[in-house]
């Protein structure tokens, strides 16, 4: 067995070392009025916004970042009535489709997720990956909106799964 020689040991070690560099710096974040976990990209933002979706008023609050050239976010919201949050839900839903411009026909559903093809007021091509739920009054929007190029299938995992509501 040829002994390994010392450079081949340090060019090893910093091939490793960017392979496990983290462009993606997951920390858990919780919701600040929600009841909600997930692991975002970096150290989040937070807003929140009174809204009108689809006729129905609604406080809706943000935890969103960017990382990447992909925009991360998670939008809640309480039903008063909680009858209603499913209603809310869809009203996210369509309205997020709607902003990317997206039709029935660029528009991928598996299970809870949804794929879009659209594009931004600018014209620039887009996609969203996204997951819209309801828990109790709640209603959740986890998204991802970025180029297609960017989207990685492992980076679309590690965050949706990442979701944990109460």
């Amino acid at each position: 067995m040829k002994p390994v020689r010392p450079y081949a040991l340090v060019l090893a070690s910093l091939l490793l070392l960017n392979a496990c560099s983290p462009k993606f710096d997951w920390r858990d974040a919780r919701g600040n009025n929600a009841p909600f976990s997930i692991l975002m990209p970096g150290k989040p933002l937070s807003d929140t916004k009174d809204l009108q979706l689809e006729g129905i008023k609604v406080k809706m609050d943000m935890l969103a970042g960017e990382v990447g050239g992909i925009s991360f976010a998670v939008g809640s919201s309480k039903a008063e009535d909680a009858g209603k949050a499913g209603q809310i839900m869809e009203a996210m839903k369509k309205g997020m489709i709607r902003n990317i411009q997206g039709t029935p026909e660029t528009t991928k559903s598996t299970g809870d997720m949804l794929e879009v093809r659209g594009k931004l007021r600018n014209g620039q091509p887009v996609m969203m990956v996204a997951r819209f739920l309801t828990r109790g009054p709640w209603a959740y929007q986890i998204i991802m909106l970025g180029q297609e190029k960017d989207m990685k299938q492992d980076v679309i995992d590690t965050y949706m799964t990442s979701f944990k509501s109460s």
